[in-house]
């Protein structure tokens, strides 16, 4: 299909598929080398990256994607990460093609996810992101995510240094 006649092709967003897999690891680290985020500690290196539907088969996880017409423009999920406090989850692996950013699909994908942790019994959210990302870090503090001084949990990216809080 033609990029041109997506525009008014309406973007699906639904809980991730087996067949998402191959696009969404694309899309993830498409992104993470674009904002030169590539670096060890990150989803970037994370073999589950590959297998995100399989990763997301826990309770307390789900994970939706945005597609439009045949392709797939991204994803972002919540997941009871080790270690977390009591009743909190993590936002993970919120990324999207380069051609929908900007688009408010992002925000739309993020409250998407809270809205589920909420309905799911979590009363936290916490998430991991690094400087590299600022225009990510930008939307999470414009719907209340504060900054935290340390890591919570055992999320394995220790090469994330920016870590955020919300109520739900």
């Amino acid at each position: 299909m033609e990029k041109t006649s997506l525009v008014h092709t309406p973007i699906l967003i639904r809980k991730i598929e087996p067949k998402d897999n191959e696009a969404l690891a694309k899309v993830i680290r498409t992104a993470l080398a674009e904002f030169g985020a590539n670096k060890p500690g990150t989803v970037y290196f994370d073999p589950t990256t590959d297998h995100l539907f399989e990763l997301f088969q826990v309770p307390g996880a789900i994970y939706f994607v945005a597609e439009q017409g045949n392709n797939l423009l991204g994803g972002g999920g919540i997941f009871p990460t080790q270690g977390l406090p009591h009743m909190t989850c993590e936002l993970v692996k919120l990324y999207l093609d380069a051609g929908s950013r900007g688009t408010g699909l992002g925000k739309k994908l993020l409250l998407k996810a809270m809205e589920w942790a909420k309905e799911y019994g979590y009363n936290q959210v916490y998430l991991e992101s690094m400087p590299e990302l600022a225009k990510a870090v930008s939307i999470y503090e414009n719907v209340g995510f504060l900054r935290i001084n340390q890591p919570l949990g055992n999320s394995g990216h220790d090469g994330c240094d920016i870590w955020m809080t919300k109520k739900l």
